[in-house]
């Protein structure tokens, strides 16, 4: 290995002239001669889809030297196919500088190897790493490399359908239902079924790939014309909710009050909006909530109608000039009686947040002051901090708006979501995507407020259990982005410079 004689003085000198000359990393200029090494977290890896958000496998690697220049080292992490040489490398991260490890987690590795590499037979993968440290100012490259195994799986199938006599769509594989997908292998759907049979397709409109009945009524792949066709069965006629985990063969299906609530637009009206209609926010988790927020400095009168402009069918108090604490409700088609809740003058110059249940004989408003959190801070693998709650990013409160906090910053490749109070048992409050993994549009969204702290958020949620609710976006492309979000409107702009 090349060596290099040290000149002190002259790099004492030109790093006083100039601030800095060496990476922060380095508290001393010369790192010996310590030869760069390169380690993985495991030697034989099995991938198991059930763990597919868990930590696969770490690669970590040393220093190196930088042969007592104190200049900066760059680091390059290749996987390749052992025994190619490298000829056809899968480039998991150029440039870094300052880190020292590369982690992937079960869906993230078993995708780069399926992808790259290709289907393997028995989706067994040998697979070699090597990091490349380049010294800068020409001093020269370091290389190591290590070895390894994995073993791949075939992932369970992205969408699912229901069929049968017992669907609305009956036996016509082309009017299947499309359940929807909530997690890797674990899907739901709420409808009408007739009695009948059903199962599940894998494709619109294709017999094979099926998931039958198995012998102890769990679930089962048919993917041959030759294995048994056994239907699951539904006996009495109902809207049923439906849910299914592929990867543990399990169904659970249970009778809903329906697939959808009366109405799908809700609005408030009242002497605060000018009696206009401001179309409330319909609750991602249970569809028959809708959320509505903002100042209140008229009050007095207000209900609820179900289409913009018309004064029929609306969600109306129970008694005349109700006050905002009582959440009884009345749909009233026609027009009488007209019930409405009141605010009082003393009650108004502050945020309120109304929560409207729209279930048929169930119906409630619940209706609360809001005092925003002065704090939001961001946390995922997308963020600097990562998942260090201590660490997290702050946002920035909006010197105009007290609901609004910004942030702009670099973003990673990964997971976010925004913290309202960094509880270390993480069952505080949080902001989060209303999608499970959605890529952020660019535009105002609406966000899903949970507070695993608050009885009284979770008493809103008859059917859900909040503690269970982990919804964060997917960022997929690194770079400088401008976030806004709205606590009052739960609204958020995640968007890319």
């Amino acid at each position: 290995m090349r060596k290099h004689i040290l000149r002190p003085l002259l790099i004492m000198l030109g790093c006083a002239a100039l601030g800095a000359c060496a990476d922060d990393d380095y508290t001393e200029l010369n790192k010996g001669e310590a030869e760069l090494a390169l380690t993985a977290s495991g030697e034989e890896i099995t991938l198991n889809e059930a763990e597919h958000a868990e930590n696969a496998l770490t690669l970590t690697w040393t220093t190196g030297t930088n042969h007592g220049t104190g200049n900066r080292i760059t680091y390059k992490l290749e996987l390749a196919e052992a025994g190619t040489g490298f000829a056809d490398p899968y480039t998991a991260a150029d440039g870094m500088t300052q880190q020292y490890s590369w982690s992937a987690t079960t869906e993230q590795l078993n995708s780069l190897l399926r992808g790259n590499f290709g289907p393997k037979a028995g989706n067994s993968y040998a697979v070699e790493a090597r990091v490349t440290a380049t010294v800068a100012g020409g001093g020269g490259t370091q290389t190591a490399t290590t070895a390894f195994n994995v073993t791949a799986y075939e992932p369970v199938t992205p969408t699912l359908y229901v069929t049968g006599t017992a669907t609305e769509g009956g036996t016509d594989l082309t009017k299947a239902a499309e359940m929807t997908r909530t997690d890797n292998g674990r899907f739901t759907y709420t409808g009408y079924f007739n009695a009948g049979t059903y199962k599940f397709i894998t494709t619109l409109g294709a017999e094979l790939p099926s998931y039958n009945r198995g012998a102890d009524g769990s679930i089962v792949l048919r993917t041959s014309a030759d294995q048994p066709d056994d239907l699951f069965e539904i006996t009495e006629a109902h809207d049923y909710t439906m849910t299914l985990d592929l990867l543990a063969g399990t169904i659970a299906v249970e009778k809903s009050d329906g697939q959808k609530p009366a109405y799908d637009r809700i609005y408030f009206v009242g002497d605060e909006n000018g009696w206009g209609f401001d179309e409330m926010s319909q609750d991602p988790l249970d569809p028959y909530l809708f959320r509505y927020g903002r100042e209140f400095t008229v009050g007095k009168e207000f209900k609820f109608g179900t289409m913009s402009g018309s004064w029929e069918n609306m969600y109306k108090a129970t008694q005349p000039n109700a006050p905002y604490t009582d959440t009884s409700v009345a749909f009233v088609a026609g027009f009488d009686p007209d019930n409405k809740w009141y605010l009082n003058a003393d009650e108004t110059g502050k945020a309120y947040k109304i929560c409207l249940d729209i279930r048929t004989g169930k119906e409630r408003m619940l209706m609360a002051p809001f005092t925003p959190y002065d704090g939001i801070w961001l946390i995922g693998d997308a963020t600097p901090a990562g998942w260090s709650l201590d660490a997290a990013e702050p946002m920035a409160k909006d010197a105009s708006n007290p609901y609004v906090m910004t942030w702009t910053g670099t973003l990673n490749t990964g997971e976010l979501k925004f913290t309202c109070d960094r509880k270390g048992d993480w069952m505080g409050a949080w902001f989060m995507s209303a999608e499970n993994g959605a890529a952020p549009t660019g535009q105002e969204e609406k966000t899903l407020f949970i507070d695993k702290s608050s009885d009284a958020l979770k008493a809103q949620y008859p059917d859900v259990n909040v503690n269970d609710v982990d919804n964060k976006w997917k960022i997929s492309e690194a770079g400088t982005y401008t976030i806004t979000l709205n606590q009052l409107t739960e609204t958020v702009t995640i968007a890319k410079q």
